[in-house]
């Protein structure tokens, strides 16, 4: 009896088996396809703006301004970025202005209730390419490039435990622009065999949302000539355009930074004072 049950069991399991593989055949399950995006995690670069007393490389910024001027704002706008700010970076009043007046924004209305253009002044925001955000998905296979004012504090991969731990005392807040580095120099890599990507679309491992996007790899060598004798290489492009769009995410990461410092300093002092101040106060009484 018992090696009847023995036998039907074993004929159970051979079934059941038969049963997932042509299952997992039939909904077209395929090893190479992934389970969880990024596929790679993006790689900590080395950043000037890095840590608590980091700060920002004027002559890195206006490369990247440079970059994202020539290659990246034919498709994103960035509309919470004025042109006045642009004075953070180096540039002077004069050539803050000439730059605004490269650009034409739309103004208005006019006595007569029209819209008009006109040349952009300081105190404008980059316009963007685009009329409509419908204009942009249209132009662009459906999907409408994403806004770059905040895309270094939008965009970024949460790193995992223990990382996390180590991420609070080094004070590790770059994942955003690590994430643009790595998806923008990450076009090189192939596809594994039998993944499917979709027409239109992009291999790239690093993307956060998915295997593919729609955006083609947007820098090449030589692309964008450099006035400062810096490589003129896609890895350079990526890690320059990358601290620019930091910055226009945190303008203000220095000051910051700064005013943490002091009231660390103030505080390391203030709880030295009101220990003195306990051991003065507590000398003669009993415990």
């Amino acid at each position: 009896m018992s090696r009847i049950l023995s036998v039907l069991a074993a004929a159970g399991l051979v079934m059941a088996g038969a049963t997932g593989i042509a299952a997992a055949q039939e909904a077209g399950h395929n090893e190479a396809e992934p389970t969880h995006f990024p596929i790679l995690q993006p790689t900590q670069e080395d950043w000037t703006f890095a840590g608590p007393f980091g700060t920002y490389d004027r002559g890195q910024l206006q490369r990247g301004l440079k970059v994202y001027k020539e290659v990246c704002s034919a498709c994103h706008s960035m509309d919470l970025v004025a042109f006045r700010t642009l004075g953070d970076l180096g540039y002077s009043e004069a050539q803050v202005k000439a730059f605004a007046a490269e650009y034409t924004v739309q103004d208005g209305p006019n006595a007569d209730g029209e819209m008009f253009e006109r040349p952009g002044i300081p105190s404008d925001h980059f316009p963007s390419p685009f009329p409509n955000h419908e204009a942009a998905a249209a132009a662009n296979n459906g999907a409408a490039p994403p806004d770059f004012s905040l895309i270094a504090k939008a965009r970024g991969v949460t790193r995992g435990f223990p990382t996390f731990v180590f991420d609070i005392f080094t004070q590790y807040a770059e994942n955003g622009p690590d994430y643009i580095h790595s998806l923008l120099t990450g076009y090189d890599h192939e596809p594994p065999a039998g993944m499917q990507i979709a027409d239109g679309t992009h291999y790239n491992p690093y993307f956060i949302a998915g295997k593919s996007l729609a955006m083609a790899a947007p820098l090449s060598d030589d692309q964008v000539t450099y006035d400062d004798g810096s490589p003129q290489t896609v890895d350079q492009y990526s890690r320059d355009v990358a601290a620019f769009l930091m910055w226009a995410a945190e303008p203000h990461l220095e000051a910051r930074k700064q005013t943490g410092f002091s009231v660390m300093v103030f505080l390391v002092l203030f709880a030295g004072l009101v220990y003195l101040t306990k051991r003065k106060v507590w000398a003669k009484v009993a415990h």
